[in-house]
């Protein structure tokens, strides 16, 4: 059995939902029913920022023999905390070393998020300070992900944002419904990898 670790934040761990109904999981059920022999393990923590995916990483591999796809899905909240987008690019590219190292053998899916405009501190600062966070946020994963050579998603809320009957009571976090959209944005890019 193959192993694809799910490494991110609320949105993969499938905040205020049952576990079965996080992305990964949604996952796991396309994997079964095509009879692919992988196992999905989400070790998605609500809160957690780029800063914090790096403390935890290494403890993280570590717990695995052979890891054979690492999906890294962080950001989300450096982007609505406004953290300059140097650092976080920095603290991605920091795990992407720790995998490579780690893992050699793994393949690794980057998911791309964009910081939606009407949320976070950065909301303060008005349309033109903001619109170049915005982009510069967007931008950092694709730029990432040429320069590892990685499979990437462009973003993960596509189809999901802003849409009030896919989304939780706060807005932010996607519902059960929204989180099998999430599964099939991801799933366009990973089956790919995984044939």
């Amino acid at each position: 059995m193959q192993s694809i670790v799910f490494f991110g934040d609320s949105l993969t761990a499938g905040y205020q939902l049952r576990a079965s109904e996080s992305f990964p999981a949604r996952i796991q059920e396309k994997l079964d029913a095509l009879q692919l022999s992988y196992k999905t393990h989400n070790y998605g923590v609500s809160g957690e920022t780029t800063a914090g995916g790096r403390q935890r990483i290494s403890s993280v591999l570590s717990r695995f023999e052979k890891i054979d796809v690492f999906v890294l899905e962080l950001g989300a909240n450096d982007g609505l905390r406004g953290i300059p987008v140097r650092e976080t690019t920095q603290n991605l590219q920091f795990i992407l070393d720790e995998v490579r190292r780690a893992h050699p053998e793994a393949r690794v899916v980057l998911v791309g998020l964009e910081f939606p405009f009407d949320l976070g501190p950065l909301a303060t600062l008005g349309g033109g300070r903001m619109g170049h966070y915005a982009q510069e946020f967007k931008a950092l994963f694709r730029l990432l992900a040429e320069k590892n050579e990685v499979d990437f998603v462009p973003f993960l809320l596509h189809g999901v944002i802003g849409q009030r009957h896919l989304n939780l009571p706060d807005g932010v976090h996607p519902n059960a419904e929204g989180q099998k959209i999430l599964a099939n944005n991801v799933w366009a890019v990973l089956e790919k990898v995984l044939r």
